[in-house]
This record gives C-alpha cells, sequence and structure tokens, in this order.
C-alpha cells in the first residue's frame, strides 16, 4: 500500500505542475491534494499546524502571484482592465481552440482583442497590451512554479 500511497502523491504534484501551463486544471488543489493523500495512507501526525500555516500561507501567494503578474504585465505594457479581462478569457479558451500553442496565443490575443473591442484603441496600443499580457502570464507561470517548488520542499521537510 505504501507505493500506492506514494503513487498517488507524486501522481497529484505532477498534475498540480501541469495546472501551470493548464489553467483549467486547479494546480493548487492537486497540490494540496497530494499533501492529503500522504495522511491518508501514512499519517497526519506528520503534517502539523505548523506544516499547514505555512502551506496556506502559500496558497494564498500562489493566488496572488498569479493575478499581480497578470495585472502588471498587461499595466505596465499600457493596457487596460479590459486588456486584462480579455486575457484571462483568453488564457481559458485557447488551450483548447489551439492545443499547446493556445496557451501562449490565447492570452495574447483576448488582450489586443479586447483592446480593440472594448476600449476602441490603435492596433499598436492593443499589440502592445497583447505582449504586456504574455510577459504578466509567463512570469507568473514562473513565479507559481517557483511557490509550488518550495511548497513540496517544506513538505518533504515535514516528513
Amino acid at each position: 500500500m505504501e507505493i500506492v500511497g506514494w503513487i498517488l502523491v507524486i501522481a497529484c504534484f505532477i498534475i498540480s505542475f501541469i495546472g501551470l501551463v493548464y489553467p483549467i486544471i486547479p494546480g493548487v488543489i492537486f497540490l494540496l491534494g497530494g499533501f492529503i493523500v500522504y495522511g491518508l495512507f501514512f499519517s497526519f501526525a506528520d503534517l502539523n499546524w505548523l506544516f499547514w500555516a505555512i502551506e496556506i500561507l502559500f496558497v494564498v501567494l500562489l493566488f496572488g502571484a498569479d493575478t499581480v503578474a497578470n495585472a502588471f504585465g498587461i499595466k505596465k505594457f499600457g493596457g487596460t482592465n479590459a486588456g486584462m479581462w480579455g486575457s484571462t478569457i483568453g488564457l481559458l479558451i485557447g488551450p483548447f481552440v489551439i492545443p499547446v500553442a493556445g496557451i501562449l496565443i490565447g492570452p495574447f490575443l483576448g488582450a489586443v482583442i479586447a483592446e480593440l473591442l472594448v476600449e476602441r484603441r490603435p492596433f499598436g496600443e492593443a499589440v502592445k497590451s497583447g505582449v504586456g499580457s504574455l510577459v504578466g502570464f509567463l512570469t507568473s507561470t514562473v513565479a507559481k512554479a517557483v511557490i509550488q517548488i518550495v511548497m513540496i520542499i517544506v513538505f518533504f521537510i515535514a516528513i
């Protein structure tokens, strides 16, 4: 049963990293799910209140990193709230419309289209906002990957 437990824990961790590039997969839920699977198969005694407090703080940081990086990227490149919403919609739809490349093309096109249609901005400014959304997404992905790695390291230190 130990092997099955570890396979499930590691599978949850791997799926959480897949969620970095496919935002429809709730990566943080799978990461926390890996901790819970460990507790169910082995023992929750290793995962004390301090461990859970630290991990909850990292979860908050994950959500903050995602929001702040995206907003920063778009605003830094002159985008508006419409561009930010368009980028988010493009991020969710892109991977389904254009598998693999849609994760990068979706936010870019979403921001550009939103800037053009909602804000009636010139094409050059809309494209600049799209580039900002792409920079924000990539920055957010790297930040979330680092935070998730730290969360897993904290888990292994705790056990």
